[in-house]
């Protein structure tokens, strides 16, 4: 019986303002950072798009299956915050969800951050972590216990640090490099020296992820159209213990759209893999008991994530104006706690969404045409000076006492 993990991240950026101009006057910090308008525009059009019609169809395949169709959720912070700013009914819809028992929750930065990258200790990650997993348990009435870092950037200190956390399970990409010889993304692993009982990785089965992520609507596609009946007989003739599908939800009628037939897929997958006598859907808090099929070493010189061709944190990190931007951005938690101004410090949070970065980035192709479509700047220099302004401002309100 090989056990199938559908998973989906939920995240929308708070985006900055993009021709940031310090003299102008707003009624609150956030306001004067960020461009609320266009931020509650986005997030009700992609509410309307994506997030109510997707919950309908995984409900309503729930309403219809019962417990024999399971799905896990990973919702960061800043969305969560926007659904109380913009549409609660939103968070409503996933409450719904979490109420019929059959949805998994996952652990992640609240702030949809790159804190599991610096300081010796990880305080801003650790804080960010237990922020999360509290609003979770609030909000939904789980505690999680399985983690997926911002973008699944995964090494062996953020495993171990994550494991300290109380985690039992953390995910990562199923990397082509870490798989040698014979292993699979399709079994799960254990970081290096942790032992059976400890933390267990989940890999993401990345191929099976972007046909539906990435190449659903490609004509270009050798398997277009992709029907859930090609795809759930895909799944079935996987090997295997446990296959992670792991995409952005945004998938389902923003990233392609309505017309390409994605919603009627996701409605209709559950049906067509329920059909299948070896496939079993389940969620990661129930593959817990499985055993680790050896182990994943990953030094932290060589962290991984899911972006990009190259799969490391070159997305937001691979040209001197982000890693400029993002020592910045670093060295403002000295001013905010010199400040202590409780709204000063969620800026600077909301600051350390890892999107901001993401604009600056300077690729050709592919993966550059993704940074830019998703950007809020004209190009990735004017998202710099942006950054570079809105950071100098705040070290200006502080040092004079206004923020």
């Amino acid at each position: 019986m090989t056990r199938i993990n559908l998973c989906f991240e939920v995240h929308q950026p708070l985006r900055l303002k993009a021709h940031f101009n310090p003299d102008v006057k707003s009624d609150s910090l956030i306001d004067h950072y960020f461009d609320m308008k266009k931020n509650e525009n986005i997030f009700n059009k992609v509410a309307h798009k994506c997030y109510l019609p997707a919950n309908a169809a995984v409900l309503n395949a729930i309403d219809n299956l019962g417990k024999k169709f399971r799905v896990t959720y990973s919702i960061s912070g800043v969305f969560l915050d926007q659904c109380e700013m913009f549409n609660s009914d939103v968070l409503e819809s996933f409450k719904q969800l979490a109420d019929t028992g059959c949805v998994e929750f996952l652990g992640q930065t609240y702030y949809h951050s790159l804190a599991s990258l610096w300081g010796t200790e990880r305080e801003e990650f650790v804080e960010q972590v237990e922020m999360h997993r509290e609003r979770t348990k609030d909000l939904f009435g789980q505690r999680p216990i399985v983690f997926e870092n911002t973008e699944l950037i995964y090494n062996n200190m953020v495993a171990k640090t994550v494991a300290g956390l109380g985690f039992r399970g953390i995910f990562a990409e199923g990397c082509d490099h870490l798989l040698d010889g014979w292993k699979s993304p399709n079994y799960l692993y254990t970081p290096p020296g942790h032992v059976e009982n400890d933390i267990k990785i989940f890999l993401r089965n990345y191929k099976l992820s972007d046909d539906i992520g990435y190449r659903f609507s490609a004509r270009w596609w050798e398997e277009w159209p992709l029907t859930a009946e090609k795809y759930a007989a895909w799944l079935a003739s996987t090997p295997g213990e446990v296959v992670n599908i792991f995409i952005d939800y945004e998938t389902f009628g923003e990233h392609h759209w309505k017309d390409t037939g994605i919603l009627w897929f996701l409605g209709s997958l559950p049906f067509e893999i329920s059909k299948r006598k070896n496939l079993k859907f389940t969620t990661p808090r129930r593959c817990l008991t499985l055993p680790a099929r050896g182990g994943l070493d990953v030094f932290e010189y060589n962290t991984i994530s899911w972006a990009d061709m190259e799969r490391d944190t070159s997305a937001w990190l691979g040209n001197r104006m982000q890693q400029h931007a993002y020592e910045e951005i670093k060295a403002l938690k000295h001013w905010v706690d010199v400040s202590n101004n409780k709204e000063m410090k969620k800026v600077w949070r909301y600051l350390q969404n890892s999107d901001h970065l993401y604009y600056l980035c300077t690729k050709g192709w592919g993966d550059g045409d993704v940074h830019t479509y998703f950007s809020p700047f004209g190009t990735a220099e004017d998202g710099f000076y942006t950054i570079h302004r809105i950071v100098s401002d705040i070290k200006w309100k502080i040092t004079n006492g206004m923020g």
